[in-house]
C-alpha cells in the first residue's frame, strides 16, 4: 500500500511538472495517479465499475453513451453520434490530453450526476477503465 502512494505521488509529481496543456501531454495512467492523489487514496476499480454503470437519479448513467464495458465504439444517448472506446487499452487516445479529460469531466459529470465529480470519483472511474483489458 505504501509503494502505491509513493508511486501515486511520484506521478502526480511528474504530471505538476508539466503543467502546459496540449495534446498527448498525459496518460490515462497519469490521470488516474493525479485523482488518486487529489482523492487521498487511490481509485477503486470496483467502485468505478459501479459508478459508471449507475444512473445518479438522472436519465443517464455513464454506460449510457460509452456502453457496458466501454471497450467498443459508443453512441451519444440523445444525438446519436459515434463516441470511441474509452477505455484506454481500446483507444490509445483517450486521457492523453489533460484539457480535454478535464473538459469532458465536466461536461459529463453535470450529465450524469447533475454536478462536477469528486476526486475520489473521478479515481474510481478511471481505475475502473485502466483495469479493462482485451
Amino acid at each position: 500500500m505504501t509503494s502505491l502512494r509513493t508511486l501515486t505521488l511520484a506521478a502526480l509529481c511528474a504530471l505538476a511538472a508539466t503543467s502546459i496543456s496540449h495534446a498527448a501531454d498525459t496518460t490515462a495512467v497519469q490521470q488516474l495517479a493525479h485523482w488518486s492523489a487529489q482523492a487521498g487514496s487511490p481509485g477503486n476499480a470496483e467502485k468505478g465499475k459501479v459508478f459508471f454503470n449507475a444512473r445518479h437519479g438522472g436519465e443517464w448513467s455513464c454506460a449510457s453513451c460509452h456502453g457496458t464495458p466501454p471497450t467498443a465504439q459508443g453512441k451519444h444517448a440523445s444525438t446519436g453520434k459515434s463516441i470511441a472506446p474509452l477505455a484506454p487499452a481500446f483507444n490509445p487516445k483517450a486521457f492523453t490530453d489533460t484539457a480535454k479529460v478535464d473538459k469532458w469531466f465536466r461536461r459529463n459529470c453535470n450529465d450524469v450526476v447533475s454536478r462536477e465529480c469528486k476526486a475520489v470519483e473521478k479515481a474510481d472511474v478511471l481505475a475502473y477503465l485502466n483495469a479493462l483489458k482485451p
